[in-house]
């Protein structure tokens, strides 16, 4: 009996040291510098631990480890540091990196950007803890991605198609309806072979009217049964605005791969995102990049796009469709342009559409899904799908010409022909394109749509099409087959 408790004696003095030792309070704070904090003498300290602040008045606040050189810390904090002052702080590491606590319950749920509820409900029990961090997908582990993903959107489903697995942005511009474009899409995407199908949305730096629009839309449609928010507002401290994409990614991969679902991830807005970004980067004082973004810009975004895909050997998936406001509509801005770098093409909201009240404003000729290819055809969509989306594409950029074309020389001078296709631009942007926000088209509906369009042109001129997909699909030959 007494080697037993000699034992048990030895067993809890080792763990009270280990206690003291990560419960050690260091008070030799050195500076302060917006949402960083540099600590001085410090041991044991790893990246990204999470750190206690207690402040003079013993109050709490919560920060991680972003660097570590020799005995010195840099401290990333998630509240605001104002009023802060070096005197009287005292910084406790943890030893424990950040978590989110996920369950299936946290479907049809309301989260802020630190993951607590916003929506006034319980707690969530969670089923298990993971790293917000995550990592990206494994090359070598990754399935090609494929299948249809049906968002109800005409010029995304027919023009664009969304596959599963894919990452796939919208480009979007200062005071351009992409807000409505995201709730839209989260309503009404699903898969259409039956698969359980959930739907992620994380905003960053959001207004509170966003905020509060993001929310009710999805209480009054309906769609938040099947889906889990995580909203940051500009209101909110700078550092959650870059743990929500990670959040909303971590629960969405625990769907796909764990709970085999097939997860849309809608982020919106990537600009406020990297803005975060750069703030952070200024208070570290690093050498700034393009635009005084960090040099980093590129890999930090990487680690976010790159969590989109399948996984071999698992029936779920994670779709991405982030949105990025391009500062003064500028393409070429670095946050587009890096954007552009690492997905799989791009959606492109356009201002001329947007002031012809057209809505959604998206400009077919400028946006591009890589993978489209995979997400058509018989089985997937319509046997059809593909050559009808080439003959619109030739159709409207030949009106478009033709447009420009009147404008200079006058319609007048336009032959029957060019009439026929300036007539097919404005139809097309007026009835196709233009389908409103409120709208939910079918696939079935958008294809069938397409051919309405076509019809007013000559067989001879459907160049794409070959001559038996038109006499079994074309309105005008499939009544007489």
């Amino acid at each position: 009996m007494t080697y037993i408790k000699l034992f048990l004696k030895s067993r809890r003095f080792l763990l009270s040291n280990i206690l003291l030792k990560m419960q050690k309070a260091y008070e030799n704070i050195e500076s302060i510098a917006g949402p960083i904090l540099v600590v001085d003498g410090v041991e044991g300290v790893k990246y990204e631990e999470l750190v206690e602040i207690i402040t003079s008045k013993g109050l709490t606040k919560m920060g991680k480890v972003l660097e570590v050189n020799g005995n010195r810390a840099m401290v990333q904090m998630f509240e605001s540091t104002q009023g802060l002052s070096i005197k009287g702080l005292k910084a406790k590491f943890l030893g424990k990196i950040a978590t989110l606590g996920v369950s299936t319950n946290m479907l049809g749920r309301i989260f802020n950007g630190a993951g607590k509820p916003l929506d006034g409900g319980a707690e969530i029990l969670a089923e298990k803890h993971v790293d917000i961090s995550g990592a990206s997908i494994n090359p070598y582990s990754r399935n090609f991605p494929s299948d249809f993903i049906q968002t109800g959107v005409s010029t995304i489903d027919v023009m664009n198609t969304l596959v599963r697995g894919q990452k796939l942005p919208i480009f979007s511009g200062s005071g351009l309806p992409h807000a409505e474009l995201a709730v839209q899409i989260a309503r009404n995407a699903k898969v259409t072979d039956g698969s359980e199908f959930a739907v992620v949305f994380g905003a960053m730096g959001v207004t509170f009217e966003e905020a509060m629009f993001f929310q009710k839309e999805f209480e009054r449609t309906g769609a938040i049964e099947n889906a889990t928010l995580f909203i940051n507002t500009a209101a909110d401290p700078v550092v959650e605005r870059i743990a929500v994409p990670r959040m909303a990614l971590s629960y969405a991969e625990y769907l796909a791969f764990e709970k085999e679902k097939h997860v849309l991830v809608i982020l919106t807005d990537m600009t406020n995102y990297a803005e975060a970004l750069r703030e952070v980067s200024a208070a570290r004082k690093e050498v700034p990049g393009r635009r005084g973004y960090p040099g980093y810009l590129y890999t930090d975004l990487s680690t976010i796009y790159e969590r989109a895909g399948r996984i071999k050997g698992k029936n779920g998936s994670v779709t991405q469709m982030p949105i990025l406001s391009m500062p003064e509509d500028d393409i070429t801005h670095p946050i587009p342009d890096l954007t552009g770098y690492i997905t799989e093409g791009q959606f492109v909201l356009d201002r001329s559409l947007h002031q012809k009240q057209i809505a959604p404003p998206v400009d077919v000729l400028k946006s591009l899904s890589r993978l489209a290819g995979a997400g058509m055809g018989e089985g997937k969509t319509r046997e059809d799908h593909s050559k009808l989306k080439d003959q619109l594409f030739a159709c409207y950029a030949r009106g478009k010409d033709v447009r420009e074309l009147a404008v200079v020389l006058g319609e007048s001078s336009l032959s029957d022909i060019d009439k026929t296709y300036l007539a097919f631009a404005e139809k097309f942007e007026k009835d196709f394109v233009g389908q409103g926000f409120n709208s939910n088209r079918n696939i079935i509906e958008s294809l069938d749509l397409g051919w309405e369009l076509l019809r007013p042109f000559p067989i001879t001129e459907l160049k794409r099409i070959n001559t038996a997909t038109i006499e079994k699909y074309h309105p005008d030959k499939k009544k007489n087959h």
